[in-house]
């Protein structure tokens, strides 16, 4: 079992910038990989960013790269999502997730992949 507690979502002006958290428990980190996603109202999940469970490989949406970026503390059993100059499109519920796995450098990039999920953290941008 592993149990994710995302953190770090909220209101912000458009431009501006949030750091996601997702804190992870349960089972040895570095064990699975983890992934970002969204969900805007009426819309279905959308992958944002996927790390390895080694957090040498990491991989991000065409439509968020080089806006967005991805990242792992071990120490902390954290993962991260830096999110800079946001738009009002990216306003959503945001998911982590958690795949368990025996590849330490495999990306996994759809929800159907990913074993166990939090309960999400909303980010809304304004105009």
């Amino acid at each position: 079992q592993v149990q994710l507690v995302e953190s770090g979502g909220g209101l912000v002006q458009a431009g501006g910038s949030l750091r996601l958290s997702c804190a992870a428990s349960g089972r040895a980190y570095g064990t699975y990989g983890m992934g970002w996603f969204r969900q805007a109202h009426g819309k279905e999940r959308e992958f944002v960013a996927a790390i390895s469970a080694s957090g040498r490989n990491t991989v991000h949406a065409d439509s968020m790269k080089g806006r967005f970026t991805i990242s792992t503390e071990n120490a902390k059993n954290t993962v991260y999502l830096q999110m800079n100059s946001l738009k009002p499109e990216d306003t959503a519920v945001y998911y982590c997730a958690a795949k368990i796995t025996v590849s330490a450098q495999a990306l996994f990039s759809t929800a159907a992949q990913y074993d166990y999920w939090g309960q999400g953290t909303q980010v809304t941008v304004s105009s």
